[in-house]
């Protein structure tokens, strides 16, 4: 089985691309999704599948990897690193709670009823199911496009 791992991009939220490329790389590594030892996209992969610029990516990877998340490998490409720092449980609290925030101020703006949030938010759990049932599945990236301006 693949586990699939969501990239998404949102052009108006004011952080930079690099910034959100790097952010749920770590969040993926923090929850356990992405593991020591695994592959994550070439650059030009990543670059393209994003439609950004390739320096946006080696920037996020090069942070990443100053950062002590992964390691390159040269002519292997970039992977997990073995001592890659998780996130402490309030970390991953306060980052959960920055975007519920963002929801919440949107929902209220567009006058959604908090049980219809409640029901989006479940059906985007469903569909995006990031659970690893096999210890040795590979892991599979895709590229949202939702809030990207094409």
């Amino acid at each position: 089985m693949t586990t699939q791992l969501h990239l998404q991009i949102d052009d108006r939220s004011g952080v930079p691309v690099y910034r959100q490329i790097m952010d749920q790389i770590k969040y993926y590594v923090a929850g356990g999704t992405l593991r020591p030892g695994d592959q994550i996209p070439s650059i030009r992969e990543l670059a393209n599948a994003m439609a950004v610029n390739p320096t946006t990516v080696v920037k996020a990877y090069s942070e990443l990897e100053a950062e002590g998340i992964i390691e390159k490998r040269h002519g292997k490409g970039a992977f997990i690193a073995a001592q890659a720092p998780a996130l402490s449980v309030v970390d991953q609290e306060n980052a959960l709670r920055r975007s519920a925030k963002q929801l919440a101020v949107e929902a209220t703006q567009l006058q959604v009823p908090s049980p219809k949030v409640i029901t989006v938010v479940r059906e985007e759990l469903g569909a995006l199911s990031p659970e690893r049932n096999d210890e040795d599945a590979p892991v599979k990236f895709s590229v949202l496009g939702g809030d990207r301006a094409s």
